[in-house]
């Protein structure tokens, strides 16, 4: 494909690629970053919304494809080294990440203390079990979203960004706190959140996703199997990262699953504090 003079100036390293910071056009926040290709950029340039590529799914992926959270791309800015793209955007919905965030950069570096410490200084303004709902209402797909660091995961919403909650909550345990939602869920109205719908859907449904969801995790390990931390860094810590996400994924389902007959993840823990210590062939012949 013969590239246009333009698209020809940039320096794309040696996969092609070229990262993109997103920045709210009229704030000038950094909101999140990403990767392009020449085809995500030229597409983002023509049709004036942000295209991005996904390293880990080899494929373009629409911002906001799944969440409904959109870019309009007002501006491009290449910088002086011509290896990094600058977007200035109008952000759908005002939220960048998939935690629900308004930026994917919400964690500060505290230098205050005696040790730095990461803090999280943005608030969640909208639960992702509650954002990703509308897509599974439509029929999408679970990973439409693009994986990559920082937006990563535009999609599926398994995410509860229970963990800010964690301060509020003392020592209650996000398992408890998951039960806690899964339980309120019940009686939420099917158009207002994620779990709600799945409840509506029934049962099937509900096992439906927890196998698409286990098979997204076998992929996902076999994906990180073949990444060699020595000679790809970048694409090891990626694949890494794309496997535990999508094992959050089948355990969350899987407790949506529980929650269904009213089991609590307590169940789950004391049958697994019971085998603690037993030999698993004896454990397997008593059954």
């Amino acid at each position: 494909m013969t590239l246009p003079a333009w698209l020809t100036a940039i320096k794309f390293n040696a996969d092609g690629l070229i990262p993109a910071i997103a920045q709210d056009h009229e704030s000038g926040r950094i909101l999140m970053m990403a990767w392009m290709n020449a085809e995500a950029l030229q597409l983002t340039a023509q049709t004036k919304t942000a295209v991005y590529f996904s390293r880990s799914r080899a494929k373009l992926w629409h911002k906001g494809e799944s969440s409904g959270h959109t870019q309009t791309v007002h501006d491009i800015r290449l910088d002086c080294d011509a290896d990094v793209i600058v977007l200035s955007v109008t952000q759908a919905g005002g939220i960048a990440c998939h935690t629900g965030r308004e930026s994917c950069f919400y964690q500060r570096l505290d230098l205050s203390g005696q040790a730095p410490e990461w803090q999280t200084v943005d608030k969640v303004l909208k639960d992702p079990a509650d954002i990703y709902q509308s897509s599974e209402a439509s029929g999408a797909t679970s990973h439409s979203h693009n994986t990559d660091t920082n937006d990563a995961m535009d999609a599926d919403s398994t995410n509860n960004a229970v963990e800010d909650h964690n301060t509020a909550t003392g020592n209650t345990s996000i398992l408890q706190q998951l039960d806690n939602v899964l339980a309120e869920r019940k009686q939420a109205d099917a158009d207002s959140s994620y779990v709600a719908s799945l409840y509506a859907k029934g049962l099937n449904k509900i096992l439906e996703k927890v196998g698409e969801e286990s098979t997204e995790s076998i992929i996902a390990a076999k994906d990180f199997a073949n990444c060699d931390e020595k000679t790809n860094k970048a694409q090891y810590d990626e694949a890494r990262h794309e496997l535990i996400y999508e094992v959050a994924d089948v355990w969350f389902h899987t407790l949506v699953g529980l929650a269904w007959f009213d089991i609590e993840s307590d169940a789950v823990l004391n049958e697994l504090g019971r085998r603690f210590g037993l030999s698993g062939i004896d454990e397997k012949a008593s059954r």
